[in-house]
């Protein structure tokens, strides 16, 4: 399954307290909007229901892709595919994941207009141009050799 979210502005994200969420106001587009005004995309997603959001997920033009922020599969694909690559660092380890699981046979259902969640915008000091180049390089290799199960997750050992 394929969620969306929500990137809140950092502004948006500093202001929002534990009251605010369990109102459920950081929900609500117009009190956001009252905060710091959300853009197209995330006031669609984040203010569709039912029939209405059903319909956006089908004619949406992005395909279903696993994202940590709101993603879901089988346990047992998770584990055919010997689950995260430990390797990756922060910018990619979702990716490659659902790439695996892809080359792996598992095709995602868009529900980025049902299921939304919200992301609180944070620093990323961990974020280095150095781990970003090697996960690109590991993504690549997933993709071109159709990789489907790597010998840096669960288990250890290569797969026979």
């Amino acid at each position: 399954m394929s969620g969306g979210y929500c990137k809140l502005p950092m502004k948006t994200s500093k202001v929002i307290a534990k009251d605010d969420i369990l109102s459920q106001n950081c929900f609500n587009v117009k009190w956001l909007n009252k905060i710091e005004k959300l853009d197209f995309s995330n006031t669609l997603k984040l203010g569709s229901e039912g029939f209405f959001a059903k319909f956006l997920d089908i004619i949406s033009p992005t395909t279903p892709s696993f994202n940590n922020c709101n993603s879901s599969a089988y346990k047992e694909d998770m584990i055919a595919i010997n689950g995260y690559d430990e390797r990756m660092k922060y910018g990619g380890p979702d990716r490659e994941f659902g790439e695996r699981l892809e080359n792996f046979g598992v095709k995602g259902k868009q529900i980025r207009h049902k299921a939304i969640v919200l992301h609180l915008d944070h620093a990323r000091g961990y974020k280095t141009p150095e781990s970003l180049a090697a996960n690109l390089a590991i993504r690549k290799e997933v993709r071109d050799k159709k990789i489907k199960w790597t010998p840096f997750g669960i288990k250890k050992e290569e797969n026979e």
